[in-house]
């Protein structure tokens, strides 16, 4: 476990809007940051970062909490995954709570399996730097390509030994466990139950994830066997899925912020090449089609994306259907094709920074355009082949969601495919109508069957339950109340008419010493307030949103976020005041305190009188008719004090 103080240490020294803007795409708002939700697919931004409150509220998901808790949240981290990886990035220190090689058993899998990567990443990067094999040949390698020493260290490059078990070995010497070196793909299992190394003979490109942790690796192969795969790649495992990660991403995304740009290319030497001539916002999709959870990582980060592909003109055409799917997320895509026999690798190399960057300007297009591009001749003399250029150019279209968009380029393409302008636009507003269409139908609410009758025979056999119900609801809405006033002003000093000298939260507390919270949480709240108190600590807001009880962090960030706030010049724009329940600290706080109470005590008269309504006795009736009469007196002096003191 991780020490009190090294967590408290972490806390002070974490900057939230730093953090979440390393995954998302912060604007400053008045007091607070906003950006789209990297939870949900939005186009309006209901995600808020308050700087002050050190917390997150995530209003299209309910998601809310800590800089530690986005963590969790977004990169499934467990609690402690979450705290080291603040600690690594603020320069605490923390001890690993498994590191001697007897207690690695007891590691959960999923950090066993990043500790054995990292390891491996560790081995694979100094046998290049200092081993003999090494140096002569994968290092030899990289530099013949190019590559920096500064790039290979960044990039954490390295070399796996031509040998059959040099890694394996090793690392079962060091007292890694055999099932995390199989499970990472690591190493194989022979028929005889021994292990190999998967990658020997190869030059080595680690895979991190997006907060920077090694998850798996791209091996190369320096020998001309073609019996030999020229790539040999990690295995899908607990904690890599192809299909979430960007080659690169971690490097890349604050350059990709910073230039609201994200270069796509197809392979790791593209990418280091690219970044090392200074254009750092670049990943790869390792040749594969772009999938939703790549296009979520981009969309935190930019909306605008520029595809770079090497010379082969048919397979940029054959996807260029499925990256239309991105107008959907609403980037704007460009497409940039290099000429033959160069891809972006070479192409930097060959021209330097500044010719590749005025290239891309001026080569770049749209998809429609750079489709066009791709049509040949021929395609327009064969009515087949004619037909299916129209059809995939109206699929293209009917993706983007802006009219203006597709009108400007319907036209573009009529005249390019000589094909009449009002029938193609007919084509394109079809699909865009089925679109809609079939979105709506699975979106659509359930609504009431109109043929349905009710004779409300159900709604009077419940009505006990349902006012029950509504009386219970009515109580918690005023105890979520009296949380959210104990995390907002408990540790104000009070300084009322006749009572000084104390803080709002305890006073609260004392007030309430007599009354039972029937919401879970809330009661953990308070009862954990009320011990606190007792033992001489004043608990704060961030004592609750860094609790280990998640359902307590819950409630306190939908306590603490405002989905709305002021602006600065509200006033001086409008000239119209809003009321501002500060001003006014004793209506509010008593006004909340005895609301409560009115609000129990009704719910006991409703009881007494369901009581009174079932009593076979006269002297029942007479016991629980005076026992209702004091409650009524109760009720109606706290209704006395509501109305003449507390002035609303």
């Amino acid at each position: 476990m991780i020490q009190k103080s090294t967590i408290d240490r972490i806390m002070e020294a974490t900057d939230i809007v730093e953090v979440i803007g390393e995954f998302v795409q912060l604007k400053k708002r008045g007091a607070n940051y906003v950006g789209l939700s990297p939870f949900a697919n939005e186009r309006t931004p209901s995600f808020t970062v308050s700087p002050a409150k050190g917390i997150f509220k995530d209003f299209s998901t309910g998601k809310g909490g800590s800089a530690v808790t986005f963590l969790m949240e977004l990169e499934k981290f467990s609690y402690p995954e979450a705290l080291k990886w603040l600690a690594k990035k603020y320069g605490i220190e923390v001890e690993e709570t498994v590191e001697a090689p007897e207690n690695r058993e007891e590691e959960l899998r999923r950090e066993s399996l990043l500790i054995v990567s990292a390891f491996a990443a560790k081995f694979f990067h100094e046998t290049l730097l200092e081993t003999e094999e090494g140096r002569s040949i994968g290092l030899s390698y990289f530099k013949e390509r190019g590559f920096s020493t500064e790039i290979i260290k960044k990039f954490e490059l390295g070399y796996s030994p031509d040998q059959w078990e040099a890694f394996t070995e090793t690392a079962i010497n060091m007292g890694y466990q055999p099932q995390f070196l199989e499970e990472s793909g690591l190493s194989v299992r022979r028929e005889n139950g021994s292990m190999y190394d998967r990658y020997r003979g190869r030059v080595m490109f680690p895979i991190h994830s997006s907060t920077g942790r090694i998850i798996a690796f791209g091996g190369r192969t320096l020998k001309k066997d073609k019996n030999v795969p020229k790539y040999v790649n990690s295995p899908e495992s607990e904690i890599y899925h192809k299909s979430d990660v960007l080659y690169g991403f971690y490097f890349a995304k604050k350059s990709i912020r910073e230039q609201d740009n994200c270069y796509l290319v197809e392979g790791y030497a593209d990418v280091l090449s690219v970044f090392q001539a200074g254009i750092e916002n670049v990943v790869a999709s390792s040749g594969t089609s772009l999938t939703t959870e790549q296009i979520k990582l981009i969309g935190r980060q930019t909306k605008n994306i520029t595809i770079l592909y090497d010379g082969d003109s048919a397979g940029i055409k054959a996807a260029i259907r499925g990256l239309s799917l991105l107008y959907k997320e609403r980037f704007n895509v460009k497409i940039v094709s290099f000429p033959d026999g160069h891809d972006p690798d070479s192409y930097v190399r060959n021209q330097g920074s500044a010719g590749f960057k005025y290239y891309i300007e001026n080569k770049a297009k749209s998809l429609v355009e750079f489709y066009l591009t791709t049509v040949d001749k021929g395609d327009l003399i064969d009515p087949v082949k004619k037909i299916k250029v129209a059809d995939d150019l109206a699929e293209i279209l009917s993706n983007n969601l802006e009219p203006e968009f597709r009108k400007d380029y319907i036209k573009q393409v009529a005249e390019n495919l000589k094909i009449g302008e009002a029938g193609f636009l007919n084509a394109v507003n079809k699909l865009v109508l089925a679109k809609h269409n079939k979105a709506f139908e699975q979106n659509r609410p359930v609504l009431p069957n109109p043929d349905f009758e009710s004779d409300n025979s159900d709604i009077e056999e419940h009505r006990d339950e349902i006012i029950s119900t509504d009386l219970l609801y009515s109580d918690q809405s005023q105890e979520k109340e009296i949380v959210r006033l104990l995390l907002h002003y408990g540790s104000r000093m009070i300084d009322w008419d006749g009572i000084a000298n104390t803080y709002i939260g305890p006073f609260i507390i004392a007030e309430l010493s007599d009354v039972t919270f029937d919401h879970p949480v809330c009661k953990q709240i308070t009862e954990i307030y009320r011990r606190e108190v007792e033992n001489g600590v004043l608990p704060d807001e961030a004592y609750f949103i860094h609790h280990k009880d998640k359902a307590i962090v819950d409630l306190t960030i939908n306590m603490l976020a405002s989905k709305y706030s002021l602006s600065e010049n509200w006033y001086e724009m409008h000239r119209i005041t809003v009321n501002d329940e500060q001003v006014n600290m004793k209506a509010t706080i008593l006004g909340a305190i005895f609301h409560l109470k009115k609000h129990k005590v009704g719910k006991m008269l409703e009881d007494l009188r369901t009581q009174l309504q079932k009593a076979d006795t006269e002297a029942d009736q007479e016991i629980l008719l005076n026992q209702y009469m004091r409650m009524k007196k109760v009720e109606k002096s706290i209704s006395d004090f509501l109305g003449s003191v507390i002035i609303k």
